[in-house]
């Protein structure tokens, strides 16, 4: 009994930190931030931005409805997706993909990362990125539970953040956003998560009148797009950043989107 405050307190402060940090819904600010609640917020990151999942599937659902060009609903989806999330993930993705092009020694690509304006591996990494993503939900437009298919992929990429900020991941910096949430998710509580995000993932294909094992690889989808990017982190930067948090998220929803759209 003596544990369940805290632990409520923990969770309470999670979900304020992940909600106020991950959308741009006014949230109130977290009691306290610490590593156990930076753990837990990292943990609900996929319930937390439900909001963007509903917005998403919201856009999907009214191009539908109308009729609308195909591409041009994905593009909106895009759109309502960068600015539901301040672009911060974006931003991420855009300065990785400069890191990793700039130099094959760390310090400068730490240098390079931490700048924050776009160069041209950025900016051309957007441009694939996002035409990727719009393509997609494009491709998912009139078919069987499309808005519900987008919207849960989009929540689902978040559970990148999980095994980010698993124990054992260091951060590469000694400062910024990644001390405070790097190593703070037990490896167990992020396997749990991932299982729950392939029982989602099977939902979702029986949801679309698709055979379950699309729900495998739907799963297997998100969770190779961010190992990826962890991958490369790890072996450029030796650790992560916060903007390898963003880049994660942004390529474990497009390597989503890629599985779900895929006949």
């Amino acid at each position: 009994m003596s544990d369940s405050s805290p632990t409520r307190s923990a969770l309470r402060d999670g979900w304020l930190l992940a909600a106020g940090t991950l959308t741009v819904v006014r949230w109130p600010s977290p009691v306290r931030v610490d590593r156990r609640s930076a753990g837990a917020a990292m943990l609900l990151a996929p319930l937390a931005v439900l909001p963007i999942g509903l917005a998403a599937a919201l856009v999907v659902w009214l191009g539908d409805l109308v009729d609308a060009p195909p591409l041009a609903v994905g593009l909106l989806t895009t759109g309502v997706l960068a600015l539901a999330s301040r672009g911060l993930h974006l931003d991420g993705l855009s300065d990785v993909a400069d890191s990793l092009t700039a130099s094959h020694d760390r310090e400068r690509s730490l240098e390079v990362m931490k700048g924050g304006t776009a160069g041209p591996a950025g900016a051309a990494t957007l441009v694939v990125v996002l035409g990727l993503q719009a393509a997609c939900v494009a491709a998912l437009v009139g078919t069987d539970a499309a808005p519900l298919v987008v919207g849960a992929i989009v929540c689902l990429s978040r559970a990148a953040l999980s095994i980010c900020c698993a124990t054992g991941v260091p951060p590469a910096r000694d400062s910024g956003l990644a001390i405070s949430f790097a190593g703070t998710v037990p490896r167990v509580a992020a396997a749990v998560i991932w299982v729950l995000v392939l029982g989602a993932g099977t939902g979702l294909a029986l949801a679309a009148h698709l055979p379950w094992w699309r729900g495998l690889v739907l799963a297997g989808a998100l969770l190779l797009g961010t190992l990826a990017v962890l991958e490369r982190c790890l072996r450029r930067h030796g650790g992560v950043t916060g903007d390898c948090f963003g880049a994660a998220i942004e390529i474990a929803l497009t390597t989503g989107l890629i599985a779900a759209s895929v006949p």
